[in-house]
Formats: structure tokens, sequence, C-alpha cells
């Protein structure tokens, strides 16, 4: 690790500044003449496998439920479901077989993905740098490109529920209606361009924001004490505070991914009810 340690620093140029770089540079891939696009591969590596712990999960309980008394991991899944389910009850009053099953998508995909954060910094890149991989960042929700993913899907899926609900005609008259009524069409436009633009901007920089300072602070506690020596007065003066640090950031962190994944799910049920309410 010390070798790893000193080898980041020194991809920096100055102190510490290399081992923050290292980890927070994604592993990419150019796709394309002039590398037009950019593919962060760590991002999406993980995405999957966390969308295949979620499937797993979900289909194992799925298959093994009983009617009896059901075991603690069937008892935590019945929680959550029943507990978003009430959630959309009180919050979504259109008709639609697609909001909970989205909302528990959702809470568990965006909670699996910030749960990365709770990987010790090093671990996984230095395992990847052992098979030969020079960079790799394993929070995916610390990835714009994956936020605003996400808030795009939302995005788009708050159009379709407006127009199934209202039709293709009443979905966009409100766009020149509300809030003003007809004379005030020019108003109502500007207002409801902006209201829409807001949302996915809103959306995936809030979960971004959060999760990048998130795996920023946890880099930075790992700094404390990397470089020095075992023997030296720094390293057992610095040790104890690393861990008090870690520990206090962690408990607090626990609480921060799960109330992103609850915000962002929470938005969401929230913009589609928006999207078809009538009045």
């Amino acid at each position: 690790m010390d070798k790893l340690y000193s080898m980041w620093v020194s991809e920096g140029g100055s102190d510490m500044t290399g081992y923050i770089k290292h980890h927070l540079h994604h592993l990419e891939v150019k796709v394309g003449d002039g590398a037009f696009w950019t593919i962060h591969l760590d991002s999406v590596i993980f995405k999957f496998a966390m969308i295949a712990i979620f499937l797993g999960l979900f289909v194992k309980v799925a298959r093994g439920a009983t009617s009896g008394v059901p075991g603690k991991l069937q008892c935590a899944i019945e929680m959550i479901v029943e507990f978003v389910d009430g959630l959309v009850k009180e919050t979504f009053h259109g008709h639609s077989k697609l909001i909970a099953p989205l909302a528990i998508t959702i809470f568990g995909m965006v909670f699996l993905m910030n749960f990365m954060d709770m990987v010790p910094v090093d671990l996984l890149p230095a395992a990847a740098h052992a098979g030969g991989v020079e960079y790799l960042r394993v929070v995916p929700t610390a990835d714009l490109n994956t936020t605003l993913g996400m808030a795009l899907c939302v995005f788009l899926l708050i159009q379709y529920m407006g127009i199934q609900h209202k039709g293709v005609g009443g979905f966009f008259s409100e766009f020149f209606t509300a809030p003003f009524g007809p004379k005030g069409a020019p108003a109502n436009l500007l207002l409801r361009l902006i209201e829409e633009a807001v949302r996915p901007v809103s959306l995936s920089l809030r979960l971004f924001g959060n999760m990048y300072a998130g795996e920023l602070i946890f880099v930075l506690i790992a700094v404390m004490t990397l470089g020095a020596s075992l023997s030296s007065f720094s390293f057992w003066a610095l040790a104890p505070v690393q861990l008090l640090s870690g520990f206090v950031w962690t408990v607090f962190h626990i609480l921060v991914i799960t109330l992103q994944a609850f915000i962002f799910m929470m938005l969401t049920i929230v913009y589609l009810s928006m999207a078809a309410e009538h009045h």
C-alpha cells in the first residue's frame, strides 16, 4: 500500500494532491475518432453490478416467500415494499401499475450505488491496480453522468405520464394555460419550460453533489496517515484522529446515502403525480 501511495502522490506532482487526484479519476474508455465520447467504464461496471445484486436479491426473496413466519430477509424486503407502497398511495392520486415498482426500483438501486461509498477508499483501487487497472472509482452516483442519466429518464417518464393521463392536447395545453390562464400564455410557457428544465438538473445535481462530497471526505480522511512511517510520531498522533473521524463520518454517511435514495424516489413520485393531476 505504501508503494501505491507513493506512486499516486508522484502522479499529482506534489504532496497529497496526486493521491486525491488519482482517487477522483475515472477508468475511462475513449470512443470514436478524436475521443468525442468518453465512457466512465468503472461507473458502468458498478451500476450493472448493483443491478445484478438488486434483481438477485428481490428474485430470491420472491421465489422463497412463504405465507407463514417470514425469514429476516423476507421480512426486511416486505417492510420496504409496504413502506414505499404506502407513500405511493398517499402521494400519487392517479391510476398506474408503474409507480410503485418504479419507486422501489429507484430507492433500491440508488441506495446500493450510494452504499459503495462505505467500501474503504483504497481497497478496490489497490486490487484493481494489482490487476493492471490504473484508475478505479467505485461510487456510480458520485459520477454526474450516472445521476443525470437517471434524472433524464425520470424527465421522460413525467412527459409520458402526463400524456397518458391527459392526452396530447390536454397535456400540452397546460403549457399555455397554467397558472395564469389563456391570457398569460407567454408567461405560462416561459414558467413551464423553466420548471421542466429545473427538474432533471435539481434531481441529478442534488444526488451527485452529496455523494461526491462524501467520497471526497473519505479520501481526505484516508490521507491523514498515509505516507507516514509506522514508527513516526505523526502517525501515532494522527491515527486516533483518523479512526474517530472515519467512524463518525461513516455513521453520518449511512444516513446521507439512505436519505438521498429516499429523496430521489420521493421527488420522482411527486413529479409523476403532478404530471397526472388534472387540476
